[in-house]
């Protein structure tokens, strides 16, 4: 379903960040909208971080534009506006003392433990609840974080960012840790979103075309700082693009919604 109709959750114009003398990105624009569930694909040292930071409003460019959620970077508080945004990261070092539940209750205050004089309102617990019931957690709501596994701790955190009903969820590499049935569990949870939240927008990192769910809209390929592809995901997501950005001949394969990548020395030689 096309969504250029849709409003933009989150706009890059010509944005680069220079740190030290060093490039990190140049020249970037992006386009995310409502209900697009975008991936940020790149080898290590390809700048996804850099531009994860501008996304989730933790950093300015050092020449360009970011507009998030319909605010400038640089006119508008960006701790405010960070608490409208829904942030997985899979090594967020959340008290090991508290209970799933609370643990989902600290996406309210961006926090790792849940602050002295924290009050969840009535309709907050009732949103955390629902949240942990839908992501398969509601038979450990009281456990412990430290008991939980990394695949629980996963699915956990997604509920977390999800906890403030944001427009716009950045994912930080959520399978990182995850073992394959684990991992399978997270990214079928992460297709269910876009029937649960149409409206969601949604930016995943990662660098292995494995680790996106099967919902995956679009994608930005990056290299090196710089766009190599841009846009729907099966136009993006090619042998081409990705042995370019890797500098290295890998053969893209899409069976039943999922990507695979292997080595394809002969196709490329």
């Amino acid at each position: 379903m096309s969504t250029d109709n849709r409003p933009s959750v989150l706009q890059l114009q010509d944005v680069s960040v220079v740190r030290q003398g060093r490039s990190l990105i140049a020249h970037i624009d992006l386009d995310v909208r409502a209900g697009e569930q975008w991936t940020l694909m790149g080898p290590n040292g390809a700048g996804k971080s850099t531009l994860l930071a501008l996304c989730g409003a933790h950093q300015h460019p050092t020449t360009g534009t970011v507009h998030v959620l319909g605010h400038r970077l640089g006119r508008v508080d960006m701790r405010s506006l960070r608490t409208h945004i829904g942030h997985v990261d899979p090594r967020t070092r959340i008290d090991p003392r508290v209970t799933v539940r609370d643990a989902v209750l600290t996406g309210l205050y961006a926090s790792t433990s849940l602050p002295p004089r924290a009050t969840p309102s009535d309709e907050e617990k009732r949103k955390a609840g629902e949240l942990i019931g839908m992501l398969g957690l509601g038979a450990i709501t009281d456990s412990p974080w430290s008991v939980l596994s990394q695949g629980e701790r996963g699915r956990a955190l997604i509920a977390r960012g999800l906890v403030t009903d944001p427009d716009l969820l950045l994912l930080d590499e959520p399978t990182t840790g995850l073992d394959l049935a684990a991992r399978e569990v997270l990214l079928g949870v992460l297709a269910e979103l876009r029937q649960l939240r149409p409206e969601l927008a949604s930016v995943l990192v990662t660098h292995h075309l494995e680790e996106l769910p099967a919902s995956t809209t679009h994608a930005l390929v990056l290299s090196g700082g710089t766009v190599v592809a841009r846009g729907e995901v099966d136009e993006a997501l090619t042998s081409e693009t990705i042995s370019e950005a890797f500098r290295h001949p890998i053969a893209v394969e899409r069976r039943a919604g999922r990507w695979s990548a292997t080595g394809a020395v002969q196709a490329y030689s």
